[in-house]
């Protein structure tokens, strides 16, 4: 499952402490599945219960009175969740929610679609919100396929920014899609329409999709993704990163007719789609120095946008 590390300009537990929050995604997200795994394996999934929060242990102190969560912790508040999280360690320590289930899952693979799913909820929470600070998500990323594809199909490895916005020169630009591999960088465009829509390129603002006979034009995809990466290189080389950047135009379900296509450019399509695929989800590589620097890098450059949360408004009203 892709670690979601930034969202729009919503604000970000990664962009506090990138160093710490990858490696333990992984290992909470291993120990949690196991668990349930376990249960379901023996019948002990409990049926009916009433929803609770998909939220790891360390983060129950939303449940707790506020003056016990974070009494002492206001003038240092970006190193609070750090020290929350170091304190709560234990070899026990995991995911912690109970999944609200109508029935018994028949298969192991149903079993793993509703974990995904209600992870896929969580990590939307935990890439909008900090112990002291919170941002309102659209409802409409709880439904974004692409989002879903990204997180629920790809390794703990891949690191995603999804259409992040970079402020640069106090101007905000906000970019498609950027995913930081332990070994590559990769910026990605989607161009999908109808099933086997035909895409036409070339060099002019727009390119031809034709479809049963009918063609109109569409916006040129390397516009978006060419900007992609020009960002992208120069804020990696401002701190001397030196990884290999692919840019990837991406059509799951058509094709994509380019003679002249630009040879520092992928398009990924219908005919070749699996292979490419299959290369990314197969990547054995543990989470790298260089790649957690590079996503820092990046964050620096993030813009966001967030309100300190209510709890933390109040305790400065009464000290």
């Amino acid at each position: 499952m892709g670690q979601l590390i930034k969202l729009q300009d919503y604000v970000s537990r990664y962009e506090q402490d990138i160093f710490l929050y990858p490696s333990r995604f992984v290992r909470l997200k291993t120990q949690q599945w196991d668990k349930l795994k376990n249960a379901w394996e023996n019948g002990e999934i409990p049926l009916e219960r009433e929803e609770e929060p998909l939220v790891p242990e360390w983060y129950e102190e939303e449940k707790e009175p506020f003056f016990n969560r974070i009494k002492g912790f206001l003038k240092r508040e970006k190193e609070v969740e750090k020290e929350v999280l170091e304190e709560q360690e234990t070899p026990a320590s995991s995911f912690s929610f109970t999944p609200t289930l109508a029935i018994q899952p028949d298969t192991l693979d149903d079993l793993k679609r509703s974990f995904l799913e209600q992870l896929f909820t969580f990590q939307l929470k935990w890439a909008s919100t900090t112990l002291a600070e919170q941002s309102f998500v659209s409802k409409s990323y709880y439904h974004n396929e692409r989002l879903k594809y990204f997180l629920q199909r790809f390794p703990d490895t891949v690191l995603v920014l999804f259409h992040p916005i970079f402020l640069l020169k106090t101007a905000p630009v906000e970019v498609e899609i950027i995913l930081i591999t332990p070994t590559d960088v990769w910026c990605i465009t989607f161009l999908e329409e109808e099933e086997r829509a035909v895409f036409v390129g070339s060099n002019d603002h727009f390119w031809i999709k034709r479809n049963q006979e009918q063609e109109h034009k569409v916006l040129n995809p390397l516009l978006a993704l060419n900007r992609t990466e020009k960002v992208t290189k120069n804020i990696l080389g401002r701190y001397g990163i030196e990884l290999p950047i692919h840019k990837v135009v991406l059509t799951r379900n058509g094709y994509i007719d380019y003679p002249s296509a630009p040879y520092d450019t992928k398009f990924i399509e219908r005919r070749n789609y699996e292979k490419w695929f299959q290369t990314m989800r197969t990547q054995r590589s543990p989470l790298k120095h260089i790649q957690l620097k590079a996503a820092q890098a990046l964050l620096n450059y993030c813009q966001t946008t967030s309100v300190r949360r209510p709890e933390w408004e109040i305790e400065s009203e009464q000290e």
